[in-house]
């Protein structure tokens, strides 16, 4: 059976992640607090900051940076986005 959390990034409950994502409190708060539904956007968000920003995985200052973005995508007030880009209508 699925397991249900009131999402703080789409303000309702839905299905919860099955596994803490991420290590540490920011991996703990997560789990707790975020839809499934929630953590796809940020991997397509993440996918894009990394693809448009030409970020490696392998250098620690862009993990550190995509993880203070995941922080804010989640529980702040917003995240970056590449220049230029224009949100698709909805």
């Amino acid at each position: 059976m699925s397991r249900k959390v009131y999402c703080t990034k789409l303000n309702k409950e839905s299905e919860g992640l099955s596994f803490q994502p991420v290590p540490g409190d920011l991996g703990q708060r997560i789990y707790e607090n975020v839809s499934m539904e929630a953590w796809q956007q940020w991997l397509s968000h993440q996918t894009m900051l990394i693809n448009e920003k030409r970020l490696s995985l392998g250098n620690a200052e862009h993990r550190q940076y995509l993880t203070q973005q995941m922080e804010l995508f989640f529980f702040g007030d917003g995240v970056d986005q590449p220049e230029g880009y224009t949100p698709p209508n909805e």
